[in-house]
């Protein structure tokens, strides 16, 4: 894929309602995009943070967030939610 250019990192960290435990996390994934950046790798998106945590990820530098339920409020469930527990988390195969 020569034409793809890599703009930056994401992560989706275990939910958790510890704002400090949420801010780790992120942090790494600074870390991990500041080392990057060190070394030479142009890299200027740090996509971090949903409705529940995205205090904490633009704290530690997110410029991308997701708060789509934030804005519009929760969804309907679905039976892959069900299953699983939690919209996050993946499905196990």
């Amino acid at each position: 894929l020569p034409r793809l250019k890599l703009r930056g990192l994401m992560t989706i960290p275990p939910v958790s309602p510890d704002y400090a435990q949420q801010c780790r996390y992120f942090a790494q994934l600074r870390q991990l995009k500041d080392t990057l950046v060190s070394a030479g790798v142009a890299l200027d998106t740090l996509s971090m943070g949903m409705s529940d945590d995205f205090e904490a990820a633009i704290a530690e530098g997110a410029t991308l967030v997701r708060v789509g339920t934030a804005i519009f409020g929760p969804r309907e469930k679905t039976s892959a939610m069900e299953s699983t527990g939690h919209p996050e988390k993946p499905v196990e195969l």
